[in-house]
């Protein structure tokens, strides 16, 4: 807790520099693999300065239009009466009607600096509708059963004291047929690959760490937990275990991190 809150202020930037702008390529890539429709409900835990949560609303506003607009261009011949009543509905729909539920993002983090953070973030943004943020402890959650669509946890899972307790967390807040992703950093497969990874990131990481944030002791921290992470096979076993079914994972950039899926039948 106390690692993430010296870091907050500094988080994005030190995520693109460590990175090299990387990062948002993967979380961009999260987006993809989930593919949210209108509607869908998601739960952003360790959601710290919203990143995910702000890519969900955008990606489900642009389904909402290329849906919108696939529905005009169906009508056969259509008046000008069919286009505007096609409009007006999908307006409603937008505004709350009854024909569809909103889609919204909640971000969840244990750490109130972290959330500030991405509430200033929001605000920059002009993002509000749909977003809403909560304190709480990814091992116990604090909200009901089977409330979400979907559930995130990017580059936080590590972090967590019990991981099978906050798999189990996950498993019990997701609606029957919701769907697991965690994106977090893990085992590079390319022999190769993994020497000059291992280098950059015991050499170079710490150091970026106390010129831009002035904190070596935290980022020597993230290196060490990343070491420390079950490679992709034994996470993918962990979240079985938890009592998801169909978990796979997505290697992005060679392993550095991936991409877990699962979902609650």
């Amino acid at each position: 807790y106390q690692v993430f809150e010296s870091v907050a202020h500094n988080y994005d930037v030190m995520n693109d520099a460590m990175s090299l702008g990387v990062h948002r390529l993967w979380k961009d890539k999260l987006l993809q693999v989930m593919h949210p429709q209108p509607g869908a409900r998601l739960l952003d835990v360790a959601g710290g300065t919203g990143d995910i949560s702000f890519r969900f609303l955008d990606y489900v506003r642009s389904q909402q239009e290329r849906q919108r607009r696939r529905a005009v261009h169906s009508m056969q011949t259509p008046s000008w009466r069919d286009i505007s009543g096609k409009y007006l509905s999908t307006a409603e729909v937008e505004e709350g009607g009854e024909a569809q539920q909103d889609s919204c993002a909640v971000v969840c983090d244990i750490n109130k600096e972290m959330l500030k953070v991405g509430k200033e973030k929001a605000e920059g943004l002009g993002i509000a509708a749909g977003l809403s943020w909560v304190t709480g402890d990814a091992e116990e959650l604090p909200f009901g059963n089977d409330l979400f669509d979907v559930y995130t946890v990017a580059f936080g899972i590590r972090n967590v004291t019990h991981i099978d307790q906050a798999l189990q967390e996950a498993w019990r807040v997701l609606k029957p047929g919701g769907r697991f992703l965690c994106l977090e950093f893990s085992k590079v497969t390319n022999s190769m690959l993994a020497r000059l990874y291992d280098a950059y990131s015991f050499q170079m990481i710490p150091v970026l760490g106390e010129v831009i944030a002035g904190d070596w002791k935290s980022y020597q921290y993230l290196v060490e937990s990343i070491r420390k992470f079950p490679d992709q096979e034994e996470f993918k076993g962990m979240i079985e275990d938890a009592g998801f079914y169909r978990v796979k994972y997505y290697n992005l950039t060679g392993g550095v991190v991936a991409i877990h899926s699962g979902f609650k039948l």
